[in-house]
């Protein structure tokens, strides 16, 4: 296999969790009663332009299908961070009822919607046909499609050119990263600002997120990665934030290369600094990821175990992505978790690919009283302990995996 950036040969391994089905291909009743597919799921890294990545097996298109279940709108704490994040590009970039803004991977119109409402002339690209019916039915305008150069162009000649961009949690989704960063230079005018956000290697690798490689996350990008990545395809980064979302995250702005005028900020030499000091670009720090992951996994099936010989009632909250790496590859079945609770309607009824650990709704957690409620997106914790905090009323704890294994 080669690097998916610059082509050359990938040799050094940063984590092998064996074999798994797509993370977000959740199962109905009909499709528990056949087979799944599981693929090889191994992340490497290129040591020319140090972009770390999932090895290819699955198509981008089978990944992300038009009954894709994730919405983004069952998180309030994303939605304050996305209302948050609205507001301070509004005022730093100065942008009203004549300027324009597009997202890429609009989902269910979390985000644009804010732009809407305060009057930003506003427009999302979006792949999944059940989550651009969602933004629709919010009044959001969606172009159902991949997002790529041709895209962009296409968008460009119908003078469709935006002053800003946003691009959440989707750099790492997409197989071609170099056509995908290239159609943001060609859709920007000449002065406009991308902005990218999605989760940190440097925070994956000191926190053992080894929970949030899944196929369909096709790169783990550290700024220096990325950094070189959009000078090669038309962009430049001009400043960076750390962010606490998804365990740690960093909010990349990058303006045009040819036209660009913005100055660089401190902030992107201090990061690639941070990331220099920490060694990701030298093998050494990716050596320890594998040994750490099983750990984890280990402490989870044991404590899982432990409590099925205690007679203690166990279930889980939110199936979530990085809750199905982690089931998968611990092996965990219906026999230690019987069943996982998600708001999402989409979701319930369905069943987590893999371990096919049914999918319900919050009253099962109710009428259950569980001992132990697992909560797997662990990113969510604080979210989520007061949600369910009735939990406490029958004397029920929490657990998480990640990073280590913690009850309370």
């Amino acid at each position: 296999m080669k690097c998916r950036h610059c082509g050359s040969p990938l040799k050094l391994e940063f984590l092998d969790l064996g074999v798994a089905p797509p993370s977000n291909a959740y199962l109905t009743a009909e499709q528990v009663q056949a087979p799944e597919v599981w693929l090889p799921l191994r992340l490497m890294v290129c040591q020319s332009c140090w972009l770390v990545q999932t090895l290819d097996y699955a198509r981008s298109d089978a990944l992300f299908t038009g009954d894709y279940a994730y919405f983004s709108s069952f998180s309030s704490s994303w939605l304050d961070h996305s209302r948050k994040y609205a507001t301070e590009m509004i005022a730093r970039f100065g942008l009203d009822a004549n300027s324009s803004v597009c997202e890429v991977a609009a989902n269910d119109g979390y985000l644009l919607q804010y732009f809407k409402a305060d009057g930003v002339s506003c427009y999302g690209v979006e792949p999944t046909a059940s989550t651009a019916k969602a933004a629709r039915a919010k009044g959001i305008e969606i172009v159902e499609s991949f997002f790529g150069r041709d895209l962009a162009r296409s968008l460009v000649e119908q003078g469709r050119s935006v002053d800003l961009t946003a691009a959440n949690n989707v750099l790492a989704h997409v197989p071609d990263i170099n056509d995908f960063v290239g159609g943001f230079a060609t859709l920007l005018k000449p002065n406009g600002v991308s902005t990218f956000e999605f989760p940190h290697l440097l925070e994956m690798a000191r926190n053992n997120q080894f929970d949030t490689a899944y196929h369909e996350h096709y790169s783990y990008l550290s700024l220096t990665a990325v950094a070189k990545i959009f000078i090669e395809n038309g962009l430049s980064v001009f400043d960076v934030q750390k962010l606490p979302t998804h365990g740690g995250s960093l909010r990349v702005f990058a303006q045009r290369r040819d036209s660009g005028a913005r100055s660089v900020e401190p902030s992107v030499a201090a990061l690639i600094a941070d990331e220099e000091a920490a060694g990701v670009r030298g093998a050494d720090f990716y050596g320890s990821f594998q040994g750490r992951a099983e750990q984890i996994k280990d402490d989870a099936l044991a404590f899982l175990i432990e409590a099925k010989r205690k007679g203690n009632k166990v279930g889980a909250y939110g199936a979530a992505a990085k809750g199905n790496t982690l089931l998968n590859f611990s092996g965990v079945k219906p026999d230690l978790i019987p069943y996982v609770v998600d708001r999402n309607p989409a979701k319930q009824t369905q069943y987590m690919p893999g371990s096919r650990i049914p999918i319900v709704s919050e009253s099962r957690l109710i009428e259950d009283r569980p001992d132990i409620v697992v909560i797997l997106p662990w990113n969510l914790r604080d979210e989520l302990t007061k949600q369910l905090g009735y939990v406490r009323d029958w004397g029920g704890r929490f657990v998480t995996f990640v990073p280590e294994l913690t009850v309370w």
